[in-house]
């Protein structure tokens, strides 16, 4: 959907009382409003309640005949529903929203959160890695979510079976934040019902899904966004060549996040994608000293709330980061270098002429896509 440009002089502020709520949260959960747009259509029409009236017009402009955007009545459905299972509306731009979240290009614009609002300003660590976790696998995964979290660290996962459950049974004492991929008050799988309990007084769940939503297949890629959104380092413990703990490794990278990774045995189909990902630059994990003395001066100090509103900033960074245009234009300058022949990485490096912290991650981003392959010796070709 697009929109006409429409000049605003209004700042741009989470919304300050439950009207401007409710209108953020119509405008979100309208059709064909994504994340995108929905920034857009504040910086150009100053508030939600603007471009909620607008949206009939801009719609017919693009080709959507009776187009209505989400009633009222179905926002105050979802408020009474989060009100009555005890969970909070958290904005971006508010003092509770994660800092870290809010640095990524497609932060969410409202999150709901149950339990401890406080777990959100925390140093987090991201810690995923495969479902059918091995014996060895989902005791490293104990032991790094335990000593990170004795270590002040709030452990953030997935509440997959496997690792995640691992990683979250282990911190969830010091607090342990789940990100779901089905509204908040939908635990899956339905086995971890007791443990994201548990997790509730020191921790969080969290979710950008509306209340009462059963997770999808298309949810979970937008779900590991916002694991590895909220850390400054995403640690992988086992993963196969293709999984989603991959895509989450991806993610962190494009966001400009660390990437550590532990190995595991070369004929393991689950250490496959950890081993890959250190071959091609993550940081090599043992302990959870490791994790943590990479993080060195990194590690980010709880918010300092001074005011409970603040300065909604888009598409700001402390972080110098890719815009999605970027790197697409760097994974195209790849494949076209290369062909059915093998050359070396060296090579194409030298060929590429762009920086080998750029062009390394893109290269897993392809070899996990599926579009090259790895030879022996270093060679790389295209598919």
């Amino acid at each position: 959907m697009s929109a006409q440009p429409h000049s605003s002089t209004h700042p741009l502020l989470p919304p300050t009382t439950e009207d401007m709520r409710a209108d953020w949260l119509r405008l979100l959960r309208s059709r064909r409003v994504g994340i995108a747009t929905f920034y857009r259509f504040l910086s150009e029409y100053g508030s939600a309640c603007a471009a909620l009236e607008a949206l009939p017009k801009i719609a017919s402009n693009a080709g959507l005949s009776k187009y209505t955007p989400c009633s009222l009545e179905q926002i105050k459905r979802e408020l009474r529903a989060g009100a009555q299972i005890g969970a909070k509306l958290v904005c971006r731009g508010e003092y509770s929203y994660p800092s870290l979240l809010a640095e990524i290009p497609d932060a969410p614009p409202m999150l709901w959160v149950r339990g401890n609002l406080s777990a959100l300003t925390r140093p987090t660590v991201a810690l995923v890695g495969a479902r059918n976790a091995s014996s060895l696998g989902t005791r490293m995964a104990r032991a790094l979510a335990n000593e990170l979290s004795e270590a002040g660290y709030v452990v953030v996962s997935g509440l997959a079976r496997g690792i995640d459950t691992c990683a979250h049974l282990a911190a969830a004492k010091n607090g342990s934040i789940a990100v779901l991929a089905g509204g908040v008050d939908v635990i899956y799988p339905n086995e971890n019902l007791n443990l994201a309990s548990s997790m509730l007084d020191e921790g969080a769940l969290l979710s950008e899904q509306p209340i009462g939503m059963a997770p999808i297949a298309r949810h979970f890629p937008m779900r590991n966004r916002i694991i590895s959104g909220l850390c400054s380092a995403t640690v992988i413990v086992e993963a196969a060549g293709k999984s989603g703990s991959l895509i989450t490794a991806r993610g962190a990278l494009d966001q400009g996040r660390d990437v550590l990774a532990v190995p595991g045995h070369p004929f393991d189909a689950r250490a496959s994608g950890c081993n890959m990902l250190i071959r091609d630059g993550a940081s090599l994990v043992r302990n959870a000293q490791d994790i943590i003395s990479i993080l060195g001066d990194n590690r980010p100090s709880p918010q300092v709330v001074e005011d409970e509103q603040m300065p909604l900033r888009l598409a700001e960074s402390t972080k110098p980061k890719r815009s999605l245009f970027e790197t697409s234009k760097l994974l195209q300058r790849i494949l076209d270098q290369l062909g059915p022949s093998p050359i070396a990485e060296d090579q194409l490096l030298r060929d590429i002429g762009a920086h080998t912290s750029k062009v390394i991650p893109a290269l897993t981003n392809l070899e996990m896509d599926g579009q090259i392959k790895r030879g022996p010796g270093g060679m790389i070709s295209r598919i």
